[in-house]
């Protein structure tokens, strides 16, 4: 909003605001006056004077820090009552992120995004793409004897987040088809047997669910990206191992979607192209 607005209608404000933010929080005019270290009848005036003047700083940043407001609100230099520290603590949250296949934290996000748009950049190749056998490769160091049962758990989330109505774009880093299909580094040690189907079952997939699906490949030497989630308007998560960092300020959530989108423009495998090329991956192994 903008500042530069008359002094009687700022002084105006301040009295409607101060008074609007005692009944919300149940604040007599004596109650705050105790607060504040005043008069009560200093309250009473700052309520009723219908001047153009305004009480001094410290009395101004005194009533906002016993009402929970922010002093800037009530001068009216902006429109949300919140400090700015209950600003940052509602737009920006630390979660856990258990290793699991989708850990209730993530399909919370994805009910609440339903219909959204979803940009995702998975820490690997994306879950709801894996094959049985592949998840249980995975994960089995991790979970051990538990490894079928939590995938059996999880099976149901995965098959809703891939028949949900929410549009889902997905860049992976070109070399980590590559190295999943060759089965090096990180997929050293995975059969053969399961990494060609799953490369047929990607396909398929992607085929069958394109264009609500798609899935482009970036390269990395060019481009570079963390794991993120964007989650249509709502918020953009960012994995950073132990933990996920989710910010709900419409700054950063633009700032994420257009670095995903920059990543989607820059592929070096379209969608469309992707069939084609993991049938040429098919080949070479």
């Amino acid at each position: 909003m903008s500042n530069n607005i008359d002094k009687r209608l700022r002084a105006m404000r301040f009295r409607q605001r101060l008074d609007s933010a005692m009944r919300d929080k149940s604040v007599s005019q004596s109650a705050l006056a105790r607060q504040i270290g005043v008069d009560r009848s200093t309250i009473s005036q700052l309520l009723k004077d219908k001047g153009a003047r305004l009480p001094n700083a410290q009395v101004v940043g005194e009533c906002a820090a016993a009402l929970g407001v922010s002093a800037d609100w009530l001068l009216s230099l902006t429109d949300r009552p919140e400090s700015a520290a209950d600003i940052l603590a509602n737009s920006l949250t630390l979660t856990e992120a258990p290793r699991a296949l989708v850990d209730e934290q993530i399909f919370e996000w994805h009910l609440e995004a339903a219909g959204y748009k979803i940009r995702h950049v998975p820490a690997g190749l994306p879950d709801m793409l894996k094959t049985r056998d592949v998840l249980e490769w995975e994960y089995s160091p991790h979970l051990g004897r538990t490894t079928r049962q939590a995938i059996g758990a999880s099976e149901d989330r995965l098959n809703w987040m891939r028949a949900s109505q929410s549009d889902y774009e997905i860049a992976v880093p070109l070399h980590e088809l590559y190295s999943f299909a060759t089965g090096s580094g990180y997929y050293t040690g995975l059969p053969l047997p399961l990494r060609q189907a799953q490369l047929r079952h990607m396909s398929d997939l992607c085929t069958q669910l394109y264009p609500r699906l798609r899935l482009y490949l970036f390269d990395a030497r060019q481009l570079f990206s963390a794991p993120i989630t964007v989650f249509g308007p709502l918020l953009a998560v960012l994995y950073i191992g132990r933990n996920y960092l989710a910010f709900r300020d419409v700054e950063r959530i633009q700032s994420f979607t257009a670095h995903f989108d920059n990543l989607v423009r820059s592929a070096t495998i379209t969608a469309r192209k992707l069939p084609e090329h993991i049938a040429d991956l098919q080949t070479r192994i």
